[in-house]
Parts: C-alpha cells; structure tokens; sequence
C-alpha cells in the first residue's frame, strides 16, 4: 500500500537525493511477513529495507559492484522487451520499465543496491532489490508515486516470468563477463610490455638458475620473453570461459521446471539478451541441472588462480633479480617508487612486485572461497552464489589494477645490467655442462668443481686441464650460442 499523496518528479535522476521525493516522509509497504515504514526518498522498497537489517556483515554492498548492477539491469530489460513481446507487458508499462533498466544500465542510481554482497537467500535480496528500483523508478517515469505497484508491480510485472534462480545466476555470469574483458586488455599489454623488455634485450646473456642454484647460460630476452608466453596463456583461458559463461537459464524460474514463466519466455528472453549484448548466449539444454550447475563459476576461478600464478611467477622472479644491490643478484633494477625504509638511509624496496605478489594471495584465496561454495549445492539450488560472484569480481578487478601497475611503474622501467648477467654466465660453473660431449660428464664436473673451488672460469681452467684448443673452447662455451639451441629468441616465434 502506498501513504503518498504528492506527485514526484519524471527527470532521470542520478541519486535518490536528487529528486523532489520527500526526505522525511514515510511510505507502508507490505509483504509476506506484515508491513514496514519505507524512507519515501529511495526507490527500493520493503524486501531490500529487511534486507539491509538482516544483513550487516562485511560491509561491501552490491552497488559497489557496479558491473554486476549493470548486467542485472540488461537481464531485467530483456525478460521486459521478452515479456512485451509475448503480450505480457503493455507498452507503457515495457517502455517505463526498459527506460529505468537503461538508466541503471548507465550507471545512475546505483546508491539504491545497499544490501551486503553477503546476504542469505541464494541472491533474493538483490533481485528484489533490483525489482523494486526498477518498478518506482518506471512508476515516477510516468507520473505514479513510488509504491504504487498496481500499475506496475516488482514482482507482477517486473519479475514477470522470472526467479531469483534463473535471473540472479545470468545477471552474474554477463558481469563476470564484462569484468573480464577489461582484464584481458591489460593482460595484453602486460605481455606486450614484457616482449617489448625481451626483444631490447634480446642478444644480452645472462645465467639460468634452477632449484636457485647456477644452471646454464640464457639470455634476458628468453627471460622476460617465457613471463609474456604465460600470460598469453592466460589471456586463452580467459578466453575459453566466456562460451560456459553464456549458457543461461532465464525462464526455468525456481528449480529449472519453469513454474510461473510463459512457455515461450525461454526462448525469446534468451534472443533478446543475446541480441542486447552481442554475446554467444544460449539457453542451457538442461534447465534442472543448469541451476545448480557451477562448473562456469569454477571455470573462471581456474583461470584467475592460474593467471595469478604466473604474475606471482615474474614478480617473485624480478624481485630476486633485483636483490641488491650490493649482496645480492643485482642483474636488474626495478623503478625506484618510494623511500625504503624509515630509518635506513637510501634503501629502496620492489614494492611493486610485492604489492603483485599481495594480489595473487588474494585470489588464491578467491580460489578456496569459491571452491568450496561451488560445492555447497544442496539438491535443487546452490545457495551461495553471492559470495561466488562477489569473490570473483573483486579478483578479476584487483588483478586487472594489479597488472596496469606492474606494467606502468615496474615492467616498462626495468634497468638491464648486461655486465653483470654476462659476468655471471661466464663465471658460472655450469657452464662445464656444454663440454660433456667433448670431454664427457666425469671430467667435465671435475672441471666445474675446481672452477668453482679456484673462483676461475671454466674457460680458464679446461684450457689447462684439457687438451682443446683456445678456438674450440671459445667456440664451445660461448654463452651465447649456448642459450640458442632450442630457446626461441625472438617476438615471431613466441607469438607464432
């Protein structure tokens, strides 16, 4: 029931407190439970104003996700333009509806999501949070107070053919989408600037150490070139999830058997979200099984954990390359950011890669929570997909500021010190390994051993210990000819 007896405003707002709803008065709604006094100034209504109370937890509300705001917006749209269609919504009532989804679509009222992104109920309270907005927004559009929902109703006409377990789930596989792309640009550019360092570095050798111990001779360019080549992995299987992504199950309502929804809802709510976004959507063939189905959620964790692997991976690799700069391996310097220390003179840490590595333990993290939420499905439903969407969100968002950082104030103005890399190859006793088919394994370990105990080079000492010539020692232990064999060495082959 609605108490309000003036006229609001039709102008678009961009927060509720930039209408002339009253900031004092009060509207009685009712539900399922009894009736509640709801602030006349906001657009939800009373499930979200319960909703709020409940749920006091973490802090974080849903419209601090603005992606998923958005996308839950395009669902609601589509199942409107679906609904009109069918003959199910007049035209006024499509044309307020579809206006408000758009203005949410937009960016605009995003203040009235308040509800914690921990809420119980499988995602009911967003949905009809988003429900609620969307009527009394579409009821001031022409001319109605809020709360007036027998011209239009959250859940008569709103929700019309739909669930919470159908809706909720695709709102939230398009914003994993959405989110995605952004993260597979900057993962691009990343790899790009990694190939960019690789290619100027190119012909610059340096050791290669394995269980941290000398193995044999490199280059920097195969370094920096193998991180591009994992992130270019990753931008594949970031790729790879976006088609599980978009199997939905709009119209199979509360358990997949499609109660309440026209059957020809399915069909075309899923043509006109398709055609809404331009992305491969497609109904699921098994609307049962789709609704506690959670491979697509854990598609995505995989594919997150697996990127942030290999960010940890050059992080951690550039940091112990950075170590220095006296003791340390002092083979490259990163971007000095900020004074090291408060009370040692000069010092000055790789805080980018370790604001990085802090990331990656994040989405590990993401990783266990959403795991063990996937598996938490009870016969019909899988309660828990808002602490999956939300965990997967922040990651995707957190990783893709991670990246843009790693590469503007540390990849791109990394400092190479060739001298100190070719020393290290050089001196290296390791570098014996190229003369086990001249000399085979036993003297040639002999020869690194006495190197290493003497502090000389290999070079130096099987020239003493050895009857080849001064041409085919140089010619054998040539560092550079020794990181050749197999190692791709240039842009082409690593992107061919």
């Amino acid at each position: 029931m609605n108490t309000n007896t003036h006229t609001p405003t039709t102008a678009a707002p961009t927060q509720a407190n930039n209408t002339s709803q009253s900031q004092n008065t009060m509207r009685l709604e009712h539900d399922c439970i009894g009736t509640k006094q709801v602030p006349d100034s906001v657009y939800w209504g009373i499930h979200t104003q319960r909703a709020i109370e409940n749920f006091p937890v973490s802090g974080i509300t849903d419209g601090e996700h603005p992606v998923m705001i958005q996308a839950f917006a395009t669902i609601k749209r589509a199942c409107a333009l679906a609904n009109h269609d069918l003959g199910l919504l007049t035209e006024q009532q499509a044309q307020a509806i579809t206006t408000a989804c758009q203005e949410i679509e937009q960016g605009k009222l995003l203040d009235q999501f308040p509800i914690d992104v921990l809420q119980g109920g499988a995602g009911t309270s967003l949905n009809m949070n988003m429900n609620e907005v969307i009527a009394n927004r579409a009821l001031e559009i022409l001319n109605q107070p809020r709360g007036a929902y027998e011209y239009i109703h959250p859940n008569d006409d709103v929700n019309k053919s739909q669930s919470t377990n159908d809706t909720y789930p695709a709102a939230s596989k398009l914003a994993i989408i959405r989110a995605i792309e952004p993260s597979i640009a900057e993962c691009e550019h990343l790899a790009n600037a990694f190939h960019t360092l690789a290619d100027k570095h190119i012909e610059d050798i340096t050791i290669g150490r394995t269980q941290l111990q000398d193995a044999v001779p490199m280059t920097f360019g195969q370094e920096f070139h193998a991180f591009a080549t994992m992130l270019k992995s990753d931008i594949a299987m970031l790729r790879a999830v976006i088609p599980h992504l978009c199997t939905l199950n709009l119209g199979a309502t509360a358990i997949g058997t499609g109660i309440c929804a026209d059957l020809r809802f399915r069909k075309e709510a899923t043509q006109q979200l398709a055609r809404i976004t331009q992305l491969p959507i497609r109904a699921a063939s098994d609307p049962v099984a789709a609704v506690t189905d959670m491979s697509s959620y854990m598609h995505t964790a995989d594919a997150l954990q697996t990127l942030a692997m290999h960010l940890k991976k050059a992080a951690d690799d550039l940091r112990l390359l950075n170590s220095g700069p006296a003791s340390g391996f002092g083979e490259l310097t990163v971007p000095a950011r900020q004074a090291g220390s408060s009370i040692m003179p000069a010092k000055v840490n790789p805080v980018i890669p370790e604001c990085v590595n802090q990331c990656c333990f994040m989405t590990f993290g993401m990783h266990t929570t959403v795991t063990w939420a996937c598996s938490e499905g009870q016969l019909q439903l899988n309660a828990f997909d808002p602490v999956i969407v939300h965990t997967i969100l922040q990651s995707i968002d957190m990783l893709t500021r991670a990246m843009s950082i790693f590469r503007t104030h540390c990849v791109e103005g990394i400092t190479v010190h060739r001298d100190i890399g070719e020393q290290h190859a050089q001196m290296s006793p390791a570098i014996a390994t190229a003369l086990n088919p001249y000399i085979g394994y036993e003297e040639a370990s002999a020869i690194a051993k006495q190197a290493a105990a003497q502090r000389k080079s290999v070079r130096n000492i099987a020239a003493e210990s050895t009857n080849l010539s001064s041409q085919e020692l140089d010619n054998i232990l040539d560092p550079i000819a020794l990181s050749r064999g197999l190692g791709q060495t240039c842009r082409e082959h690593q992107e061919s």
